[in-house]
């Protein structure tokens, strides 16, 4: 297998899966970015709780702290995140949450390493794309952009999936995700009054909604699945850790894309760097997931990215449930994918092969 250098561009690696996860496996838990304040503990046992309830046992690291806003210094925190992805016993990674500053672990991580290893689940989104997306595009390494821990006990509404279905799925098998037409519009639960709750409120109806002006109207397309947060990843485009030119070879990809709060103009600027970069550049399609991020008088968020990815003349399908606004619709980086959206349905089939 060819792993990258950080200065250099190799071979496309090979798109390779974790096993299924199996009653008895461990997880571990790290908090690569932020930690977790102790009155969110309570929501953290909740979280670890609803893993062990599927069979699984919790392995929790020591960079867990949140007295700052990184869990431990970059050196201990890349540290334990290389041992958990290159510890066989442990089959799947994931995090509380994200944070803000996990770009720092990247010239910290050992991808050979990782890349050598029996390949683990790494599960999360927000700042985690800052570290999964370069993990799939060096390693070859599927990971997962879904539902972080901290909203692992929220039981998904019908037509989506948890992290932890899609981790337990056989490889070769398609799974299929639809929107189920409510979101939460605003606000969030209040973890600490109310550690338990596992009932997200869908109070808004929304599905998708296609943005750009191409074709007929309707989008029918395929492709390898990567992507992640746009705030983070930007800060990434024209590097080797977002080169995505190599990425499975010669197969078209399905890009998707989020915003978590940045303004529309600020949104605006990343796509259009990333877009320079080449991020987008053999994008069949793109994917952009539904965002409460402000907009303004002259240009709002759907604006913004048809503006900075109108250009591609691709279908741009927006409002997709794979952000930061509940519910939460798991794509797999690296998976094979299959996005249809026309006036009778909306989907996306996955297979992790």
């Amino acid at each position: 297998m060819t792993i990258r250098d950080p200065l250099t561009v190799t071979d496309p690696p090979t798109v390779r899966y974790p096993r299924p996860l199996r009653p008895g496996d461990r997880v571990g838990v790290t908090s690569p970015s932020s930690g977790v304040p102790k009155e969110l503990r309570a929501r953290l046992d909740v979280a670890i709780r609803t893993v062990e309830e599927r069979g699984y046992e919790v392995v929790t690291g020591r960079c867990m702290d949140a007295a700052t806003h990184v869990s431990a210094p970059a050196a201990e925190r890349a540290a334990e995140l290389t041992g958990m992805l290159t510890d066989p016993s442990i089959r799947a990674v994931v995090p509380p949450w994200g944070g803000e500053t996990a770009i720092d672990l990247l010239p910290l991580l050992d991808f050979e390493a990782i890349g050598r290893a029996e390949p683990t689940w790494v599960v999360g989104y927000s700042d985690m794309s800052t570290l999964m997306t370069p993990l799939t595009l060096r390693t070859g390494v599927a990971t997962v952009h879904g539902n972080c821990l901290m909203e692992t006990p929220y039981r998904p509404p019908a037509g989506l999936l948890s992290w932890l279905d899609v981790v337990a799925a056989a490889q070769g098998q398609p799974f299929t995700q639809s929107p189920p037409g409510r979101y939460r519009a605003a606000g969030r639960d209040d973890w600490i009054a109310e550690p338990g709750v596992r009932e997200v409120t869908l109070d808004a109806a929304g599905g998708w909604t296609r943005l750009d002006g191409t074709g007929d109207g309707d989008v029918d397309v395929e492709g390898r699945l990567i992507g992640g947060c746009i705030e983070t990843l930007a800060n990434l485009a024209g590097t080797p850790y977002l080169d995505t030119g190599g990425f499975a070879g010669d197969e078209p990809l399905l890009v998707y894309v989020e915003a978590c709060e940045d303004s529309a103009f600020t949104i605006c600027r990343n796509l259009h760097g990333m877009r320079l970069a080449g991020f987008f550049d053999r994008a069949a399609a793109v994917l952009v997931g539904r965002t409460r991020a402000p907009g303004s008088p002259t240009l709002g968020q759907h604006e913004a990215v048809l503006d900075a990815l109108g250009p591609l003349g691709v279908p741009v399908v927006a409002d997709v449930e794979c952000g930061h606004v509940p519910p939460f619709l798991p794509l797999v980086n690296g998976a094979r994918g299959r996005v249809v959206h026309d006036a009778g349905r909306s989907q996306i089939v996955q297979t992790l092969g």
